[in-house]
């Protein structure tokens, strides 16, 4: 005997407004456990929305374009008594920002500076202190009012677009885009907006619509550049003893499917100089005047998807060893490229890693994905002469660059740390203390 259940959007984090932009049911499908019904498309990545029960499809209750939010009604479906349930989805976190990156965070190899994370500044743009009272009362969602604390935006001072007067993220966009650019006479940020011009003056265009992800990625890399003092302090690592052990590796554990790459001993590195220098593992607090220090380590690394830059979060790395790590990264890189990340996903970083190591390059300067204060830059390894012991050597040889809040971090620290790296890096013994 079957049974007609409602099929609601489960909890997806701090989020309200989510757009349906791929409905993968019909009515009369019949479905399994976790099969996916719809995508949804956030503030940071697309994600699926499995079905928590197997049963035939009766009724679709969402349209692509339509925006759902945690306990709406999906579809309607016939369950049978037998069917069972799969284990509660995940609790999604509200991202911290990309990026990026960033990109993500970085893992992508991937373009540089990461995905979004929601940053803890001082107010950059706002032409007056917020006023708390107004802030309260403005008609906002949570996840919009932390945008507007990101950027020290009033809210009592933005007209909303949305539905009954709802503000919106576009309308806290606008409202800091007027500020920024009547700011030019008091010395603030503003510029001269960029000319609008017709390019189909001078030949055939075509015109492209960026992904959502694009375009996010896109403002909160813009924001980091803007607000961010980078600075990029560059370095090489001798990795010839870490590739013919790492080779070794992937020789000894062949029947077991593990691929080690260098991305793997990058991030056991990275533990090792946070662990170090403990100000690469910080965020300044909203008031720019205190550091967070952070006891845990969680390492962000961009992935290049076909929609974008996405940066998964690899939680705890200090307590994984470097096999574990190596499988959590083709793991969580196909979900990326899947569109299975969750917000919680890309949360949480404290320092992240962009490699464009499998695509080529001799150097560049990552953007740090704030609140993070630092990202680490890879390029791809060459190989070089390198004078040691009287004569000159080939050595296999790896770039690095490290871009850095140089309100936390100075240039002394950032070689220091640079150093450090190539130092482990070039003696994997040195990643056992």
């Amino acid at each position: 005997m079957a049974d007609v259940k409602d099929i609601l959007v489960p909890d997806i984090g701090d989020f309200e407004s989510v757009e349906v932009i791929e409905i993968m049911v019909s009515p009369g499908d019949t479905i399994s456990v976790e099969d996916p019904l719809v995508s949804l498309e956030s503030d940071k990545a697309a994600m699926e929305i499995p079905s928590p029960q197997a049963g035939t499809i009766k009724e679709l209750k969402v349209s692509i374009g339509d925006t759902v939010s945690q306990g709406d009604l999906l579809v309607t479906m016939e369950v049978s008594e037998t069917a069972t349930e799969s284990a509660p989805a995940a609790k999604a976190e509200a991202p911290e920002q990309p990026a990026p990156a960033t990109p993500a965070e970085p893992e992508k190899p991937a373009a540089s500076a990461p995905a979004p994370a929601s940053a803890h500044r001082p107010p950059p743009v706002a032409p007056t202190p917020v006023d708390e009272i107004g802030f309260r009362k403005a008609h906002a969602s949570p996840a919009v009012r932390k945008f507007a604390r990101e950027l020290g935006a009033d809210l009592g001072q933005i007209s909303g677009s949305g539905n009954k007067g709802r503000i919106l993220k576009e309308d806290i966009t606008a409202f800091v885009k007027k500020v920024m650019t009547s700011a030019a006479a008091g010395g603030g940020l503003g510029v001269a907006p960029m000319p609008e011009i017709d390019f189909s003056q001078f030949g055939d265009i075509e015109s492209q619509a960026l992904t959502k992800i694009n375009r996010l990625t896109g403002q909160f890399l813009h924001r980091n550049w803007v607000t961010v003092p980078h600075v990029t302090q560059f370095d090489e690592a001798d990795i010839t003893e870490l590739e013919a052990f790492r080779k070794q590796l992937n020789e000894e554990h062949k029947n077991e499917g593990a691929r080690v790459t260098v991305l793997a001993f990058l991030m056991k590195a990275l533990v090792s100089a946070l662990k170090e220098y403990p100000r690469f593992n910080s965020s300044l607090d909203a008031t720019g005047e205190n550091l967070i220090l952070k006891k845990y380590i969680h390492i962000g690394v961009a992935v290049d998807t076909p929609d974008g830059l996405v940066v998964p979060v690899f939680r705890d790395c200090d307590r994984k060893s470097l096999i574990e790590l190596a499988n959590e990264l083709i793991e969580v890189s196909g979900k990326a490229r899947d569109k299975k990340l969750s917000p919680a996903d890309m949360s949480g970083g404290c320092i992240s890693i962009s490699s464009l190591g499998g695509i080529g390059g001799t150097a560049f300067t990552p953007i740090v994905n704030a609140p993070e204060v630092a990202v680490l830059g890879v390029s791809r390894a060459q190989m070089k002469p390198v004078y040691k012991d009287g004569k000159f050597e080939p050595r296999l040889v790896l770039p690095l660059s490290l871009s850095y809040d140089h309100r936390v971090i100075d240039g002394a620290d950032g070689a220091r740390f640079t150093s450090f790296l190539s130092k482990v890096l070039s003696d994997t013994r040195r990643l056992l203390l």
